[in-house]
């Protein structure tokens, strides 16, 4: 009879520098989306207000607009390991142009 073991052979030991790649591998990806989401969720906030505040007839259009292009802007920064900058810069000029279409109405 073959030996069986608990534990398949391709799954490295704890503790090993493998392990630890590994790890801080799934925390570093667990960070970026995390990163992506907030920032997202961040575009949606700024969305509402603008389809709550803003009196304009193209306040849907730039709601929405917003948020896909905040949305694809993230997704792009999460694919190119992070770099976050673009996104942040966006989401400022979005609230920005909220804020001046609120006080415009």
């Amino acid at each position: 009879m073959a030996a069986h073991s608990s534990t398949p052979s391709n799954i490295p030991a704890p503790g090993s520098a493998e392990d630890n790649a590994l790890h801080r591998k799934t925390y570093e990806g667990f960070i970026a989306f995390s990163i992506a989401g907030a920032l997202i969720c961040l575009y949606i906030v700024v969305a509402l207000v603008v389809f709550r505040f803003v009196s304009n007839p193209f306040n849907l259009v730039l709601g929405f607009g917003g948020i896909i292009v905040g949305s694809i802007a993230s997704m792009i920064a999460l694919r190119m390991g992070g770099k976050w900058l673009v996104p942040v810069i966006i989401l400022v000029l979005y609230g920005l142009l909220t804020a001046a279409n609120v006080h415009m109405s």
